[in-house]
């Protein structure tokens, strides 16, 4: 298990509302009826008996992840005295496939956010969960919370079924951009998304590697490709809990084949690896690095990425990567580019405005 990093800004926290319930004060009388006739709960991606769901600490305490400030304190936030936190609730991903009652509940869990946990402590921030059956409603509710700078980031399963570049997202896209939010791509997906690109998974086993090996990548293709940068030259994305390995390979394979086939997208006017060092950065969390890999297997793809400019730390709490070579990478980068994954490049890349540290 890699330890949490004391001190870091944390840019991959996870929280749930603790259930249903907690989300009745943001919801209106018809939804309220609905409930009552729906039963419907939050969905959770996480299997709470599997290994990689939650770390022993966060076990020992008996729920997870932390569903109360009081229980984010006690976990992580008093322990590892973070300078500040990006929370995340994926219990939206999965709330049903309702396009209006998934836009009212992906409200409510911001709401709950803003005030059971940003009102109460000043290191907290979020991303806004937003519904993914409706690009416009989407839209509509980052404009509503763009103005609370506490919300850093928009977030969005890597699943989809449609690829983020497409122009069906495009009102997505215009609203990050027009008010300076990152967007972020997240492990796990959206309602009756597949798995893998050729259809469903069997075993959650074979879901949970598919998110980094195989979606991630045509993910990250589809918004270079289809001019999403061009479009808006100042948007970010963060790729979240989706590991980093993969990324030189797919850099060099699209410049190479750009070279032959850029007739087919003109508008892509420069070589794409410098859109995605540019526009890209990606969590340590999983580092996905095996036992056997050394200082300088190590060395050689932090040097191809340019780890110490394209990698945020996060802890993604509460899960159990295992000992994934996480210190490895942190030595091997030397002492600045150490503190720059720790803290420089996500102060810089979402604009925290955070006090100095003393």
């Amino acid at each position: 298990m890699t330890d949490i990093i004391r001190g870091a800004i944390d840019t991959d926290v996870h929280v749930e509302p603790p259930s249903i319930d907690a989300l009745r004060p943001y919801l209106s009388g018809y939804w309220l009826e609905y409930l009552r006739g729906a039963r419907s709960q939050l969905g959770s991606v996480y299997g709470p008996s599997l290994p990689t769901s939650a770390r022993p600490e966060a076990r020992e305490a008996g729920t997870f992840p932390p569903r109360t400030y009081e229980a984010l304190l006690a976990q992580l936030l008093d322990p590892y005295e973070p300078r500040a936190v990006i929370l995340n609730s994926v219990s939206t991903f999965l709330a049903g496939q309702n396009p209006y009652y998934q836009a009212a509940i992906c409200r409510a869990v911001n709401e709950w956010l803003r005030d059971e946990l940003l009102d109460k402590d000043a290191r907290l921030r979020a991303s806004i969960c937003v519904p993914l059956l409706d690009p416009e409603a989407a839209a509509a509710e980052i404009d509503r919370l763009a103005d609370d700078r506490r919300f850093v980031q928009v977030l969005l399963p890597i699943r989809s079924d449609t690829p983020w570049g497409n122009v069906r997202w495009r009102a997505i896209h215009d609203a990050c951009a027009r008010n300076n939010l990152t967007l972020a791509l997240h492990a796990w997906g959206g309602p009756a998304t597949t798995p893998t690109w050729t259809g469903y998974a069997r075993t959650y086993f074979q879901d949970y590697v598919a998110n980094a090996q195989l979606i991630a990548p045509p993910q990250v293709l589809s918004l270079v490709i289809e001019g999403v940068f061009v479009r808006h030259p100042e948007l970010r994305v963060c790729l979240q809990e989706l590991g980093f390995n993969w990324m030189p390979s797919l850099m060099w394979r699209i410049d190479k084949d750009w070279k032959s086939l850029w007739r087919e997208t003109p508008w892509v006017n420069r070589r794409p690896s410098e859109f995605i060092a540019e526009h890209f950065r990606a969590t340590i969390a999983p580092t996905h690095f095996p036992s056997s890999a050394t200082a300088s297997d190590v060395a050689a793809i932090a040097r191809f990425l340019n780890a110490e400019n394209f990698l945020l730390y996060a802890s993604d709490y509460p899960h159990d990567h295992g000992d994934d070579g996480t210190r490895l990478l942190l030595d091997v980068l030397g002492e600045a580019g150490r503190e720059a994954v720790l803290q420089g490049n996500a102060e810089k890349f979402y604009d925290l405005q955070l006090a100095p540290t003393g």
